[in-house]
């Protein structure tokens, strides 16, 4: 990108010097964000610092940037689905990367590291609930991705052709910080879905084409392994965390299992436990 002036209507700078959707101004946030979905969650994450700079929300975006065990961190809510994603990560990287007063893009560019910490739902039966997965690829299904020019995502090649038109993209976490996962979390591939319903094999009075307890996905093969579960923001984060030089990986508490039809006793418990262990692991690793 040249560093060419950006007018209004593309960089949305609000009268206060922040940017549009996020209210956040530049210096406010850390390099290396938390992203949870629930607005929520973030004060979950927050709990934890050791001292909180500040704390603020617009719509469904929530932000807490402060110290853990004297690291400097920033915690992000999405909301639901790669459309919020979509602004989160664009404008992230806006904070980052251009001057706000001149309009212009930055001659140095800034990494930064995202960490998806959410929920998800498993589709193989062997994997127990309340486990915990890293996604090394996510299959995108939401449709984003290729609005972007020239991304260079591949779709399986071995997709059921009665699927064709709901085919993925594959998309894949930061090999540094996958080389990096603890032990204490299974390496997965993330299925990202356009919504929670159909998309993700639910019928109740509107049939899903996953109507054979998403068979298709479970036995699909992508790089000799299996698909294992379900969620709707990875692979968003995924893509664009790629195609603007950032590092992402995303860490699922698994809550259900689809094929069980169980669902976890302690949801809470669990995504306390994820928060902890995430923490615990970027201040040592990232």
């Amino acid at each position: 990108m040249s560093n060419h002036f950006i007018p209004s209507s593309e960089l949305i700078i609000n009268p206060d010097g922040s940017i549009y959707h996020l209210r956040l101004k530049p210096g406010e946030i850390a390099p290396t964000i938390l992203t949870v979905g629930d607005p929520d969650r973030v004060e979950n994450v927050a709990q934890y610092f050791e001292q909180i700079e500040f704390t603020r929300q617009q719509r469904e975006f929530k932000t807490s940037t402060g110290t853990y065990k004297g690291t400097r961190l920033t915690v992000i809510s999405t909301g639901i689905g790669t459309d919020n994603v979509d602004i989160v990560l664009n404008e992230l990287d806006a904070l980052f990367q251009f001057d706000f007063e001149t309009r212009q893009k930055k001659p140095t560019h800034t990494p930064l590291n995202i960490i998806r910490i959410g929920t998800s739902g498993a589709v193989q039966e062997s994997i127990a609930l309340d486990s915990f997965i890293a996604s090394e690829h996510a299959l995108a299904f939401d449709g984003l991705l290729p609005f972007y020019a020239n991304h260079p995502f591949e779709t399986p090649n071995n997709w059921p052709n009665e699927l064709a038109q709901i085919c993925p993209l594959i998309t894949t976490a930061s090999r540094d910080l996958i080389n990096k996962v603890p032990e204490k979390f299974a390496l997965g591939i993330t299925a990202t879905m356009p919504g929670f319903y159909a998309p993700q094999g639910r019928s109740f009075r509107l049939p899903s084409v996953f109507n054979t307890q998403l068979d298709a996905l479970k036995n699909l093969d992508i790089n000799h392994k299996k698909v294992t579960n379900l969620e709707m923001e990875t692979a968003g984060i995924y893509g664009l965390s790629q195609l603007l030089g950032h590092q992402a990986i995303s860490f699922n508490a698994i809550l259900a299992n689809r094929t069980t039809g169980e669902f976890s006793q302690n949801p809470a418990k669990t995504i306390d436990a994820l928060i902890q262990e995430v923490l615990n692991w970027v201040i040592t690793e990232v």
